[in-house]
C-alpha cells in the first residue's frame, strides 16, 4: 500500500518548498556518477572521505556534520539534496510531538462527560468518551484507563447511562486507507490494540465502546445501549441581543440557557509522561507506534493524514528547524514518498539539543544545553538508540534499540536513529567529539534496491568514529 500524496504535497505547498521528484524507477534512488568518489570530496575530512570509500558507486551519498557547542558546520557533502530518509523520519515525528505535548512533562488526557442539563443526576442520556487520540489509554491497567474513568463517573453519581457515544464524529480515518502501515488510526485509541489492532474504523468504535460499557457495569453503572453514538457537536452559543424599554442595546444575558452549554465532564484521567511512549517507539524504530503518535498532532475535529502532517511541519517550522526540501508522508518512514535533506536532520538535531526550558530540564533548572545533555536529562536525546550496548533479542527494545550491536567496543558515546528501506540507509543523531563537543550529523545514502544494506551501515559507522576523531 502507497501513503497517499495529496498530504506530502499539501505540505510542501505549506511550507513553500517544492517536492523532490520520485525516483524514475522503483529499485532506484538518484545516484552518484561512478567517478564522484574517486576524486577529492571538498567539504569533508579525510577521514570521513576515507571512510565513503566504501560505499558503492551507484549509491547517493549526504552528510552533514555540525559542532553544537560553536555552532560551526563541521562536514557536508550534497546538503541540500533530498533523500528517501526512511526511519530516520521518526525523529520528526518524535519532535513534532514533545513540541505539541510541551516536552518531558507533557501528557495526554482523556474524559467522560454528560449533557450539561443533566449533570448531578444519576440517570443520564448519554455518556460521551472524549479523549486525545493517543496510544497509551488502556482498558483497565492502571490510573490511565477506562476502568478509572467508569470508577469516577459512580463515584460522581451517575447510575444509568441511555447511551454511550465517542468523539469521532468528523475524523477521516479513511484518509489513512492508502497508508503503508495498512492499520486505520482513529480519533480514540486503546494500548491494547497494539497487539491486535482493528482493521477498520468501524471495528474500531464497536470495541471501544464494548470495552467501557464493560468498565462502567463493573463499576455499577447501568448501560441500557451498547453501540455507539456519536457525540453531540460542540457549537458557541452566540446570546440573543436584548434592548431595554427605550430600544437601547443592554448587554448580554451572562447566563447560558442549560440545552445551549457544554457538556459536563464527570470523569477525567491524564496519561504519564510521553517520554515512556516516544522511548518505546524510536529505540526499536516501532512503525505502528510512530504512526499512532503522528496522529495524535490531527486536530480532534475533521483530523486527517494531511492534517496531521500539515501540524507537524508548522510545529517544526515554528521551532526553527529548516524543512527546505522536506517533503512529508507518512509518521514512521515506510513510505518511499518521504523526502529529507541532510541539512534539514542537522537543523533538527541542533534545535532538539537547543530546547528551551521545560522541554530539556525540570522547571527551575537553568542549565545550558550542552549540560542537560552530557547529564542526560535531553529527552529527544535520550529517546534514542545508544549505540554498543550490546543488547541482543528480536524485539530490541532495551536502551540500545537498532544500535545495541553496532559501534561495538568503539568507546563512543553514540545516540542516533537508523533508518533502513530495499536500497536506503541512513544514521543521524549525536556524538561525543575527541574536543568534548556534542557534534550533530546525518548520514544519508540512496541507492538501487539491491545495494548492500551492510555495506552501507559499516560506512556509517566507520565515518562517525573518523568524525568524533577528528573533532
Amino acid at each position: 500500500m502507497r501513503v497517499m500524496l495529496p498530504g506530502a504535497a499539501l505540505l510542501g505547498l505549506v511550507l513553500g518548498v517544492a517536492a523532490a521528484p520520485a525516483p524514475t524507477s522503483p529499485a532506484r534512488a538518484p545516484v552518484t556518477a561512478p567517478t564522484a568518489r574517486a576524486q577529492a570530496l571538498p567539504g569533508l575530512s579525510a577521514g570521513v572521505q576515507a571512510a565513503l570509500a566504501g560505499v558503492p558507486d551507484d549509491v547517493q551519498v549526504g552528510v552533514w556534520v555540525q559542532d553544537l557547542t560553536t555552532g560551526r558546520v563541521l562536514e557536508t557533502l550534497t546538503p541540500g539534496t533530498t533523500f528517501i530518509p526512511a526511519s530516520t523520519i521518526k525523529l520528526l515525528t518524535g519532535a513534532a510531538v514533545l513540541l505539541d505535548r510541551q516536552g518531558l512533562e507533557g501528557w495526554w488526557s482523556a474524559e467522560l462527560t454528560v449533557p450539561a442539563a443533566q449533570a448531578g443526576q444519576a440517570r443520564v442520556k448519554a455518556l460521551t468518551l472524549r479523549g486525545s487520540g493517543d496510544p497509551t489509554l488502556t482498558v483497565r491497567d492502571g490510573a490511565y484507563s477506562l476502568r478509572t474513568l467508569a470508577r469516577q463517573a459512580h463515584s460522581r453519581g451517575v447510575r444509568e447511562v441511555g447511551e454511550l457515544r465517542l468523539d469521532d464524529g468528523s475524523w477521516q480515518a479513511g484518509s489513512w486507507e492508502d497508508a503503508v502501515i495498512g492499520v486505520p488510526m482513529t480519533a480514540l485509541r486503546l494500548a491494547e490494540w497494539y497487539d491486535d489492532p482493528p482493521a477498520t474504523a468501524a471495528e474500531a468504535r464497536t470495541r471501544l465502546a464494548s470495552a467501557l460499557a464493560a468498565e462502567l457495569r463493573a463499576a455499577g453503572i447501568r448501560v441500557l445501549r451498547d453501540a455507539p453514538g456519536v457525540a453531540a457537536p460542540t457549537r458557541l452559543y452566540v446570546p440573543p441581543a436584548r434592548q431595554d424599554d427605550q430600544g437601547n442595546p443592554l448587554p448580554p444575558d451572562p447566563v447560558i440557557p442549560a440545552g445551549q452549554r457544554p457538556e459536563v465532564g464527570v470523569a477525567g484521567v491524564r496519561s504519564a509522561s510521553v517520554r515512556d511512549v516516544l522511548y518505546a517507539t524510536e529505540r526499536p524504530s516501532d512503525n505502528l507506534r510512530a504512526e499512532e503518535l503522528l496522529a495524535t498532532l490531527a486536530p480532534r475535529r475533521g483530523g486527517s493524514l494531511p492534517l496531521a502532517l500539515k501540524r507537524e511541519g508548522a510545529l517544526l517550522a515554528g521551532a526553527g528547524v529548516n524543512l527546505t526540501g522536506a517533503v512529508l508522508a507518512d509518521g514512521s518512514g515506510l513510505s518511499r514518498e518521504n523526502r529529507l535533506t541532510p541539512r534539514t536532520l542537522g537543523s533538527l538535531l541542533k534545535v532538539m539539543h537547543d530546547l528551551p526550558y521545560p522541554l530539556s530540564a525540570r522547571p527551575g533548572e537553568a542549565r545550558a544545553p550542552g549540560a542537560l545533555y552530557a547529564a542526560r536529562q535531553n529527552v529527544f536525546a535520550e529517546m534514542l538508540p545508544q549505540a554498543g550496548t550490546g543488547e541482543t533479542g528480536w524485539r530490541q527494545d532495551g536502551r540500545g534499540g537498532t544500535l545495541a550491536r553496532r559501534l561495538l567496543d568503539s568507546g563512543l558515546d553514540v545516540r542516533a536513529k537508523t533508518g533502513t528501506l530495499p536500497g536506503v540507509s541512513a544514521l543521524a543523531g549525536y556524538v561525543t567529539g575527541k574536543s568534548g563537543h556534542t557534534l550533530a550529523f546525518a548520514l544519508l545514502m540512496n541507492g538501487p534496491e539491491d545495494t548492500p544494506i551492510l555495506t552501507l551501515r559499516a560506512v556509517q559507522d566507520r565515518a562517525v568514529q573518523a568524525l568524533a576523531a577528528v573533532h
